[in-house]
């Protein structure tokens, strides 16, 4: 089914800029921008990763961290737990 749609000069003018090549049509184009669009926990994952990644502090801890845990010098292993536990 084919429609038409009604839309102003400057957003043609906008999507025209957007084309890849001349003859892309605007069904062709509309398709591979929404195509590139993620879903919306997608969009706020990446938002809630931009607001760790902007703290230099929580960054350096985050990895001060996985450091410890790479020396085995963080918490204990799940076999040291179990006994611990008396499983």
């Amino acid at each position: 089914m084919v429609t038409t749609i009604q839309i102003d000069e400057s957003l043609k003018g906008k999507l025209d800029a957007l084309k890849v090549h001349h003859r892309e049509t605007y069904n062709e184009l509309l398709v591979r921008l929404v195509g590139s669009f993620k879903p919306r926990e997608d969009v706020e994952s990446l938002k809630e990763t931009l607001e760790i990644m902007s703290d230099p502090d929580l960054v350096r801890r985050i990895a001060d961290s996985m450091e410890r845990i790479e020396k085995g010098k963080y918490g204990i292993s799940l076999d040291e737990l179990e006994k611990e536990l008396g499983d």
